[in-house]
């Protein structure tokens, strides 16, 4: 399987392009265009249970989209909610991937998606403690609200990122969550809890926070006013 990023940075399509009996998982509505030669199958992935826990804890679609390639050569494309960018990455070598809430676009079948407990650490404001636990080996498609930044931590190195711009990052990667300078400068300066990245390992970045823009939303929309 070929997985094409096209429309880069602002409005990212992925398309794969897939041999004859070819499956890729996406996420529900992620379809924006297919040749013909590909069926669409809408399903609870894993069952009832899996897809329960994956729906209410992880954020993503209770039902997951298969589409699967009758022919040589057949194509889907794939597109998120929110305008910005979209990278594949890699999964293998017996290293698994952490995708954070509403970050996930596709990947292909051989990869498990889960929905793991990130511990308290990983409790982010309005994120949630859980994520989606990526594993097996394969293409793994994020997608990002903005631009997507790779950083890749040597052992020991540290950077610290906003919990609603944090993406994805490999397992391994230690992470501590804290607030900005003390609870009342966070409140003071509009700031929410941030992550201390640890290395060894990638993490990946987007430079706009979903968070913030239902927060602005919501404020300034009439119908969302009491």
């Amino acid at each position: 399987m070929r997985i094409d990023i096209r429309h880069q940075p602002a409005f990212a399509v992925a398309r794969a392009t897939m041999s004859a009996g070819e499956k890729i998982k996406a996420e529900s509505g992620a379809m924006a265009a297919m040749s013909a030669g590909v069926s669409i199958q809408a399903k609870m992935e894993g069952g009832f249970m899996k897809a329960l826990k994956r729906s209410a804890l992880g954020g993503e679609s209770f039902f997951q989209t298969t589409f699967e390639s009758s022919v040589e050569g057949a194509w889907v494309d794939m597109a998120a909610n929110l305008p910005g960018d979209i990278m594949v990455i890699e999964v293998g070598g017996g290293r698994g991937l952490a995708v954070t809430k509403g970050s996930w676009l596709a990947n292909e079948s051989s990869v498990d998606m889960d929905t793991s407990w990130g511990g308290a650490k990983n409790l982010f404001g309005g994120e949630g403690g859980f994520i989606a636990h990526m594993t097996g080996a394969g293409q793994v498609v994020v997608a990002s609200y903005g631009a997507l930044d790779l950083h890749e931590l040597q052992p020991g190195e540290t950077f610290t990122v906003d919990s609603g711009h944090l993406v994805a990052y490999d397992d391994g990667i230690g992470m501590k969550t804290k607030t900005v300078s003390g609870l009342m400068t966070s409140m003071k300066s509009g700031e929410g809890l941030v992550c201390d990245m640890t290395g060894p390992g990638r993490v990946w970045t987007q430079s706009r926070n979903p968070g913030a823009l239902v927060s602005w939303l919501t404020e300034v929309l009439p119908f969302t006013r009491a």
